[in-house]
């Protein structure tokens, strides 16, 4: 697949790192020589230095060949055009724009990037996905990673096993014997900085990152048998009113009124201009990492800080200073990779990584067969997908235990007519059945083959 990316920031080099990896032809536009000169010199993708809305940049960058065109730049009206531009002079089939402002995404104005009107396929909000992400992270206290499929009624949980977690040594298949009721599949394992695919056979250690396919309506007590029953945060504290904090204050203003919330913020305009759109959180300006401002907030009885700036550095010594000061938790902001690693050590509780989001989204329109949803882990090494099985499928009519189902994939849950089904060896895939699986890297192209469009669907 031929793709352009135009911005080479955080996000679009996230991006252009993905889909290199996966062998597609990558070019990627940026105003800035700097940043083409430092993801040329360590990606394999071509780089041009210039403006992405502009027809000669465009194609010098070989649009009239190219499959798909991803504008992620700053700029949300550089993002629209270059897409205008991809469609009207080089009939690009497929384009994504990025749109940060959300007076773009307001629900009166919900038509304006239907294809009637706009030359864009598909629209990315990462602060609106993120927000969201933060949402189910403060629902689920005890999840490092919470994620929704088929129409929100399946979870993908990501479970730390602790020292006391009740069902680390036990063979995975004896869990639902255990547990007949509950609909949850363990079909991940991070252990040791490698991400395996287990067997049925295989058991959860102390110190493993679980990630866990269930019915949703079972996530609390999914997360309660991994021994986690963490309540919900009541008193929360956000570091940062940009797009993101002012959506998740928002939203917790609606949906969970009882629920206390003061925001910190370090530029004066944005205070004032968050204390008067939002009606029941307190607004104090200033600056995270400064402990009158902490103690103002009245940190010591805080259940939660979430710290949502734009500024890494930021996010995180706020968040340990406001432990220190009596905070129970934090979750922390982190657009970085280079920080993920040591975030423990670093007396951090849970993060959550946008570009990680971001990329996500893009990779399900990437992603070829029935493919609905995509989640990225562990920085590509593994994703979560939700495909739709056809009549074609070769999944379908036959018992999972009879399916040599390539190594490196596990079948989660299958969502069919309304119901989310446990998988099991007597089952079979029903044609429109919904399947969420988990899929190491080197086996997403099994995955797409599995669920591929047949010429005899036709």
């Amino acid at each position: 697949m031929k793709v352009i990316i135009c911005g080479a920031g955080q996000v679009g080099y996230g991006i252009a790192e993905q889909l290199s990896r996966e062998d597609n032809e990558v070019s990627v536009i940026d105003t800035s020589a700097a940043l083409i000169t430092a993801i040329t010199e360590t990606l394999d993708v071509r780089g041009y230095v210039g403006h992405g809305a502009h027809p000669d940049m465009l194609a010098k960058a070989g649009a009239d060949q190219a499959d798909m065109i991803i504008a992620v730049t700053l700029h949300d009206e550089i993002n629209i055009v270059a897409c205008e531009v991809a469609h009207a002079l080089f009939s690009v089939p497929t384009k994504i724009a990025r749109i940060r402002d959300q007076s773009y995404l307001q629900p009166e104005y919900a038509d304006l990037f239907s294809r009637e009107n706009m030359s864009i396929d598909v629209t990315i909000s990462p602060e609106v996905e993120v927000g969201k992400m933060v949402l189910r992270r403060i629902a689920f206290p005890g999840a490092n990673d919470v994620v929704r499929f088929a129409d929100d009624n399946i979870s993908m949980l990501a479970i730390e096993c602790m020292e006391d977690c009740p069902v680390i040594n036990t063979p995975l298949h004896q869990l639902s014997s255990l547990f007949p009721d509950l609909i949850a599949t363990v079909t991940g394992i991070y252990r040791n900085g490698l991400l395996i695919v287990p067997r049925s056979s295989d058991q959860l250690r102390t110190g493993d990152l679980a990630y866990v396919i269930c019915q949703r309506q079972h996530a609390r007590r999914t997360l309660g048998l991994f021994g986690h029953d963490e309540q919900e945060a009541r008193r929360i504290i956000i570091a940062g009113a940009g797009n993101i904090g002012h959506y998740v204050a928002s939203k917790i203003e609606e949906l969970q009124p009882n629920t206390r919330v003061k925001i910190i913020e370090f530029d004066r305009e944005k205070a004032v201009t968050a204390s008067d759109l939002l009606s029941k959180t307190i607004v104090l300006n200033g600056s995270v990492v400064d402990q009158k401002i902490l103690l103002q907030a009245d940190i010591q009885d805080a259940d939660l800080i979430v710290t949502l700036t734009n500024n890494d550095q930021t996010n995180i010594l706020g968040a340990v200073m406001a432990k220190q000061l009596g905070c129970k938790s934090n979750l922390v902001l982190l657009n970085s990779t280079s920080f993920h690693d040591v975030t423990k050590s670093l007396g951090i509780d849970a993060f959550i990584n946008p570009r990680a989001v971001t990329i996500s989204r893009v990779l399900q329109h990437v992603r070829k067969g029935r493919i609905r949803s995509v989640y990225s882990v562990q920085k590509g090494s593994g994703e979560v997908i939700e495909a739709e099985a056809l009549e074609t499928s070769p999944l379908v009519g036959r018992m999972l235990r009879d399916l040599d189902l390539p190594d490196g994939i596990r079948i989660g849950a299958i969502y069919r007519e309304g119901k989310v089904l446990r998988p099991d060896g007597s089952m079979k895939i029903k044609a429109r059945d919904r399947v969420v699986l988990f899929a190491a890297a080197d086996a997403v192209r099994d995955v797409e083959q599995l669920f591929r469009v047949s010429i005899q669907y036709f």
